[in-house]
């Protein structure tokens, strides 16, 4: 038995032009989604301060929301399938909102992190609910674009989270930040509720998820393994660079709020980029999961050029370095997960999704303890020759899984 593919099932119905607008609602859900996750590491220093924790305090705080967050993958894929994607980001979104404005009103460490697990269940849901709606609306051609445009979301998120959060933290206070970036979820949510389509003739909101057939597909633990190998990079550009550049570097938190975002930018420009060149290629004829992997293979080159940080150069250098090395893991991220969508039918894609984005949760979870011990001591040296590493590993482990198991799932779409 095997999972029946797009090429099995045909393509999407013709696309229209709502498309485009789903897609901006999908972005705009993202650049809300880092808003919201990285107000906590561009405040860390003054929560840190005001609440009492060292640094692996806070480790175990990020712990707690990479527990949840992975946890939450599998749920969530289920749910965006039997619920739809209209109603199920819809819940997601406004779930997280909350839990958002929530973290500004602890007042304990345990609080906090109860806050922050919270966070996590719901943030899951993003990244389920709209791979389903791309594989819904997107021909293959353009679902590398449409998957790069709508997760550079998180990376404008990331890149305006600094600027917008050290104002309103040395404006209004870091509680007040909290409070107002989570509330903006409310405003989308309108607009969602109102523009997405109600989730007719979707089978999955009927039909039972294909479980048993989905955890005999060996190429998906490949990609679930490679995304958990290389996704402790971005975790730690996400949730450590801003403490290295404050606690190793000297920056303040106004200098932070206004270079920062170069990093961030960077991984947007991967993010588009590299949906934009693989479509190239499946235009000029290649396969679409031929394409994939060139991209990835690219990105795999690129990536280890972040172990020169362990030698403390300019900071000039040290953000060009740091650019590199995010732009080229959004290049390696969204063509293995435009790859899965290419895969699989869009009544089981965001099941299949979660269980492989899992995998990204499980590397946070299990490295993010190891870098906050090597932190904690000032050893961020060795954290980048390690992060350097990472990439090279992940391609090979998604190319050897994929062709381990040659069947009709492993069809261009």
């Amino acid at each position: 038995m095997h999972i029946p593919t797009k090429a099995d099932a045909g393509q999407p119905s013709a696309p229209s032009r709502m498309r485009w607008v789903i897609l901006a609602l999908l972005f705009a859900s993202t650049v809300l989604n880092y808003v919201d996750r990285q107000t906590l590491s561009i405040l860390a220093p003054l929560v840190q301060r005001d609440l009492g924790m060292d640094d692996l305090g806070y480790a175990h705080i990020v712990q707690l929301f990479l527990i949840a967050y992975t946890v939450a993958y599998l749920l969530a894929g289920w749910l965006t399938d039997r619920l739809g994607t209209r109603l199920a980001l819809a819940i997601f979104v406004g779930w997280w909102s909350l839990a958002n404005m929530a973290t500004g009103f602890v007042r304990s460490a345990g609080a906090l992190g109860g806050a922050r697990a919270m966070l996590g269940l719901g943030e899951a849901g993003n990244y389920t609910a709209g791979p389903k709606a791309i594989s819904q609306h997107f021909p293959a051609s353009e679902r590398g674009f449409a998957f790069g445009t709508y997760t550079a979301g998180a990376m404008v998120g990331a890149t305006i989270a600094p600027p917008l959060i050290g104002w309103l933290a040395l404006t209004h206070g870091w509680r007040a930040a909290f409070v107002a970036t989570g509330a903006l979820g409310f405003v989308w949510l309108v607009a969602w509720l109102a523009v997405y389509p109600r989730d007719r003739g979707e089978k999955a909101a009927s039909d039972p998820t294909p479980w048993a057939a989905i955890l005999r597909e060996r190429p998906l633990w490949g990609f679930a393994l490679s995304r958990m190998l290389a996704d402790p990079v971005w975790y730690f550009y996400l949730f450590w660079f801003p403490k290295y550049l404050s606690d190793q570097r000297g920056l303040s938190l106004a200098g932070i709020a206004a270079t920062a975002w170069i990093v961030y930018l960077a991984a947007d420009l991967g993010s588009i980029g590299g949906g934009l060149f693989s479509g190239r290629l499946i235009q000029r004829g290649m396969s679409p999961a031929r394409s994939r992997f060139v991209a990835l293979a690219a990105a795999a080159v690129l990536a280890p050029l972040g172990m020169a940080l362990s030698l403390e150069p300019s900071i000039g250098l040290t953000f060009a370095i740091a650019a590199t090395v995010t732009f080229a893991h959004l290049v390696f991220q969204i063509n293995l997960s435009t790859l899965v969508v290419d895969l699989y039918p869009t009544r089981v894609v965001a099941t299949v999704f979660g269980i492989v984005a899992a995998g990204s949760g499980l590397g946070g979870i299990f490295s993010t303890q190891l870098v906050g011990r090597l932190a904690q001591s000032g050893h961020y040296g060795q954290i980048f020759l390690l992060m350097g590493m990472l990439h090279p590993v992940a391609v090979a482990v998604a190319w050897l899984s994929l062709r381990s198991q040659p069947h009709s799932a492993l069809r261009p779409a």
